[in-house]
């Protein structure tokens, strides 16, 4: 059997994804950070200067030329300063669970990213599904009220109408139109500002001097480099994290394991595994929020069954997984480790000693 390489371009990250069936009837779906110049400078970062510096233009427009709506509940939001994944949402389930151990009953804010829904609606786990509304909101409504909406002061004052005591925002970072009490920047540690240039000439959704101005603290997620970690800001909090499993896993630890995800790195989930003692018999990576149809589904599961292997996925992907499927798939919950829980406590304390 001839190896067949498919290629397909998708979603606003400039990602990549190729398909590479295997001779022996097993496939690996290798996810390429697409465009690879975003970390590392050459002279086609060069070239697009001229672009980002539109982008930049256009970035600092949008921030400036909107007047923020303040609501009368602390808004937190957790946001990011480049594009594609770096934890964004599982820094704002701990910060809610640190509000509901203050007893503060808070709701999540999201703007539903890959839903059908943009009214501003509360999202109902019994009622709706990912493609209504997304899959990270359909996770964060499992834990506390979440509302969604492209209009970011509109759900969020469906959400203060509600009588909760304060609002996390799952990313929003660069959407002015709603006030916020206190902003946590979250940092990839291995992939950080990559080049350090705005799109399209890198990462950066807009110039990192800009968004350092708006943010009080910053999540730095897991191992971090030298050069990175030199250039933190002295002046604000860095929250120091790492990704674990939830939970205790014995039915996953150390098994041979048929893994995937689509997530903004994928990699990191397939490393976690790997620190369980799981044994990578194959992994696949899909685009972030992409929708599974059950034949991909089934050939990995049939991956699987021929390694006598288990198929593990996080949790944010199951929700994305078709219905019929489920049953046959293991998810791996994870949570984020804190080095200085306390230290978060304080950033948190501190808007909430304000406003609640």
């Amino acid at each position: 059997m001839e190896n067949k390489v498919f290629s397909t371009r998708f979603s606003s990250t400039s990602t990549r994804i190729l398909i590479a069936f295997l001779p022996r009837g097993r496939y690996r779906l290798q996810v390429m950070r697409a465009p690879n110049f975003w970390y590392k400078e050459g002279v086609l970062p060069t070239l697009l200067s001229p672009m980002s510096q539109i982008w930049a233009w256009r970035a600092r427009r949008r921030l400036t030329k909107v007047k923020p709506t303040k609501v009368d509940i602390p808004v937190i939001c957790i946001g990011n300063v480049v594009a594609g994944g770096a934890g964004k949402t599982p820094v704002a389930l701990s910060v809610m669970e640190r509000l509901h151990t203050s007893n503060i009953n808070a709701g999540f804010l999201s703007r539903g990213y890959g839903g059908s829904i943009s009214a501003s609606t509360k999202v109902e786990t019994s009622k709706h599904s990912s493609r209504d509304v997304g899959d990270e909101p359909l996770l964060l409504a499992s834990v506390a009220p979440t509302w969604i909406g492209n209009d970011r002061v509109k759900s969020a004052l469906a959400a203060v109408d509600t009588g909760i005591g304060a609002i996390v925002m799952d990313d929003g970072l660069q959407n002015p139109a709603l006030h916020k009490d206190l902003s946590i920047l979250v940092i990839d540690g291995r992939y950080g500002y990559g080049n350090g240039r705005v799109m399209p000439a890198g990462p950066l959704r807009e110039p990192l001097e800009c968004a350092m101005q708006r943010v009080e603290a910053i999540a730095l997620i897991g191992d971090v480099s030298d050069p990175l970690q030199a250039a933190m800001p002295k002046n604000i909090p860095i929250l120091m994290a790492r990704f674990v499993p939830a939970t205790k896993d014995d039915d996953i630890s150390g098994k041979p394991v048929v893994a995937f995800a689509g997530i903004g790195q994928p990699e990191k989930f397939f490393e976690t595994l790997a620190g369980m003692g799981c044994d990578l018999i194959d992994i696949a990576g899909f685009p972030d929020h992409y929708y599974y149809s059950v034949d991909e589904i089934m050939r990995l599961i049939d991956t699987a069954a021929m390694a006598d292997a288990l198929v593990v996925t996080t949790e944010k992907d199951m929700v994305r997984v078709p219905v019929e499927a489920r049953d046959m798939i293991r998810s791996l919950k994870i949570r984020l480790d804190w080095n200085d829980l306390g230290e978060l406590d304080e950033v948190l304390g501190q808007v909430l000693k304000e406003k609640v």
